[in-house]
């Protein structure tokens, strides 16, 4: 199988993992590549030390290309971004921020820049910045999709666009990725399909519900970190709990903690951000310990899984391989 991606990125087939925190390890990512896609490792929610070891680890498990991501407006991802530019990882994927010295610091040592967008305006930003491709989200997407389906925002970005695209956002089988390349993708990548496989290290119990749910059970919501992203449904995801910066003193407290950074300085930074960004750091904080509880420790009630709607037509959990294969054949 050839498209501009696969020929770009020397890989089998262009099938990617999406980088989701806490499930795109390195044991998943290597499974996916080694059977012929691109693993994306998630680093947003790693310490720098954290993120040095996954990369070696991602190393040892395969031999093929494989990519990771940074989430530009975590804090941190600057120093998470100079561990993997320091490693040499063969692909990198970033959002949520502006990529041009990623870019240049990857070209710099051969590798590749794929940006991940869900707007027009981010996409010819990126393009503008020398990204080499992009991952457009649309809606249907768990996590941070955009707010226009698929069917509609991948033609419209693959017309507009001189880099290829990589389509995401309802998509678990052969039929979304007939459709994704009809609607001019280069490739695709997939979340909900992959946190639903035997390599995937979200809890069994979240795994046994995707595969109950049926496609009207996810929310679109900005109310769990502070950003429009879709979830499974559940007590914690369908909150409406409200924030103020004070919040931010208690809830830095975690950010710091999770990212290894120092407080003090995580805390004044916030504080002179203002009022929205900081309402948005203390919805991270709860954010990041709520996706936590659910993709760890399987809690529906406590904690949130972000599911695309693609969640209601997968009705198993195979291998890595096997759902490669069954997409391919």
């Amino acid at each position: 199988m050839k498209t501009k991606i696969t020929e770009m990125l020397g890989i089998k087939y262009p099938i990617f993992c999406s980088g989701m925190s806490w499930i795109a390890t390195p044991e998943l990512v290597a499974a996916v590549s080694n059977a012929g896609g691109c693993g994306i490792l998630a680093t947003g929610v790693s310490t720098v030390e954290q993120t040095r070891e996954a990369v070696r680890r991602t190393k040892q498990l395969t031999d093929k290309p494989f990519a990771a991501n940074l989430t530009l407006y975590f804090p941190g991802a600057q120093k998470n971004a100079q561990v993997l530019f320091d490693e040499k990882v063969p692909i990198i994927n970033y959002a949520l921020g502006k990529g041009d010295w990623i870019v240049k610091a990857v070209h710099a040592y051969g590798g590749k820049v794929i940006a991940t967008v869900t707007t027009h305006k981010h996409a010819l930003a990126a393009q503008r910045d020398g990204a080499d491709a992009l991952i457009v989200t649309g809606y249907e997407a768990a996590g941070h999709g955009g707010a226009i389906t698929s069917m509609v925002l991948i033609p419209a970005i693959a017309d507009e666009l001189k880099i290829p695209v990589i389509a995401a956002g309802g998509i678990a089988d052969g039929r979304g990725f007939a459709a994704a390349i009809a609607l001019g993708a280069e490739g695709i990548s997939m979340g909900t399909r992959f946190m639903n496989t035997v390599e995937s290290p979200c809890h069994e119990n979240m795994k046994k519900l995707c595969v109950q749910k049926e496609i009207y059970d996810t929310i679109y919501t900005d109310k769990v970190d502070g950003l429009p992203a879709r979830f499974m449904k559940s007590k914690a995801s369908m909150s409406k709990r409200r924030l103020n910066p004070l919040s931010a003193l208690f809830n830095s407290r975690k950010i710091a903690a999770i990212l290894g950074l120092p407080w003090g300085k995580l805390f004044l930074g916030i504080i002179l951000s203002g009022y929205q960004k900081a309402v948005m750091m203390a919805r991270m904080a709860i954010g990041f310990e709520a996706f936590q509880v659910g993709t760890i420790n399987g809690d529906n009630e406590k904690g949130v899984l972000p599911l695309g709607q693609i969640g209601g037509i997968i009705k198993d959990t195979p291998t890595v391989a096997e759902a490669i294969d069954r997409i391919v054949a």
